[in-house]
């Protein structure tokens, strides 16, 4: 085989115009070399010596770049190399802490369906990891069983799904990962902390809701004394959503479902140890838009007794001065008939709860309290039937 002959290059006595050529290059200045004061950013142009991929790649700005990247990903290659390709680039943006990327390398990895079984696992694992700092602890937890599938043995993903269990508070399963893990590996530290922790807050669970269970059970049996009690007095009780037909009200007056056990006061109806009850109160003043509350109205006890102490002093409101126990007058409403019934300063609660006509909404009895001779009482008792409770 012939050799091709060496060319000669030209000392520029010729006339073929190397010469010129070659004087004009000797005199350019090279442009393409390093800056002296910003050599760091050349270099980090340069793919060999980037820290850090960039997360757009455009052919145009880094086609050295671009080029070693079509090479890395080419499809023609057998799946198993595109996997672990993937897992690779996967795993350095985990260091960076760029979870949502490592998620989509290792999510791209697991699509080549590559046949080896460790590498998936692997892939799982890691995507797991990486949601698992995403605080997608479920998708975590879904990752790690399909690698524990695949891969029974593999102490990583037993650790990080104990790990998810406990984020998710399924403390039970936690201390299950961490058994089925130390079978593998009894000396497993991280193993051996999480399932002492998952044990304790299992325990603590499991107490926290036979608490509860027996707080529901104390408030059934206390729920249940009361309807016996109000049963017994024939007092009625309503809904804030009972209907206006009073026979279909009636039906369910017994029954405490559905009812406020607690009002917007925070007070409650009790029953004490002799059987008696205390009702939370309200009395309202129409004429000045005020009202107070009574938390414990003892049944047994007489509106006047109460007064006396509400209006020992005198409100701030009532410039006048005319709320005196004995000016006062007391009335409960029936609205349905849009009637008043008064109520006697001597009756006690229970004797007015009784009434044929009175109807107790939400557990809080509500009575209305007027100057019994002012104007404003006698404007609003001429507007509605008065009933006088004898």
């Amino acid at each position: 085989m012939e050799l091709p002959k060496p060319v000669a290059i030209s000392d520029g006595s010729t006339d073929d115009g190397s010469g010129s050529f070659l004087e004009e290059f000797q005199c350019q200045h090279y442009s393409g070399g390093f800056r002296e004061n910003h050599w760091e950013e050349e270099f980090e142009k340069i793919p060999l010596f980037m820290k850090k991929a960039p997360s757009e790649i455009d052919p145009r700005e880094n086609p050295d770049l671009a080029c070693l990247q079509s090479i890395i990903f080419d499809d023609e290659r057998p799946p198993e190399e595109q996997a672990k390709t993937y897992k690779d680039e996967g795993n350095d943006y985990f260091k960076e802490k760029e979870y949502k990327k490592a998620v989509i390398s290792y999510t791209e990895g697991l699509k080549k369906k590559c046949a080896d079984a460790d590498l998936n696992a692997v892939l799982y694992t890691n995507r797991a990891a990486a949601q698992y700092y995403l605080g997608n602890f479920r998708s975590a937890l879904n990752d790690v069983t399909a690698a524990k599938k695949l891969k029974p043995c593999h102490l990583k993903a037993i650790v990080r799904g104990a790990l998810c269990h406990l984020e998710l508070k399924n403390f039970a399963e936690a201390v299950n990962w961490c058994d089925e893990g130390l079978q593998i590996d009894a000396k497993e530290k991280k193993l051996l902390e999480m399932r002492a922790k998952a044990d304790k807050l299992k325990r603590t669970e499991q107490r926290d809701i036979r608490k509860a269970k027996l707080k529901e059970k104390k408030e059934q049996d206390q729920n249940e004394a009361l309807l016996q009690a109000i049963k017994a007095r024939n007092i009625r009780l309503v809904s804030e959503a009972a209907t206006e037909d009073e026979d279909s009200a009636s039906e369910g007056l017994g029954e405490l479902d559905g009812l406020n056990y607690e009002n917007p006061y925070g007070a409650r109806l009790r029953v004490d140890d002799q059987g008696r009850l205390s009702w939370p109160v309200l009395f309202l003043y129409p004429e000045y838009v005020q009202s107070d509350f009574i938390s414990a109205f003892h049944e047994d006890s007489r509106f006047i007794d109460h007064l006396m102490v509400m209006f020992g002093e005198t409100p701030s409101w009532d410039l006048e001065q005319k709320y005196c126990p004995y000016n006062l007058e007391v009335y409960f409403e029936d609205e349905d008939r849009e009637e008043l019934y008064q109520v006697l300063p001597q009756s006690t609660l229970l004797q007015v709860l009784q009434h044929p006509r009175y109807f107790i909404k939400a557990l809080t009895p509500a009575f209305l309290v007027f100057v019994g001779s002012s104007t404003f009482c006698r404007k609003y008792l001429q507007e509605r039937k008065v009933h006088r409770i004898k």
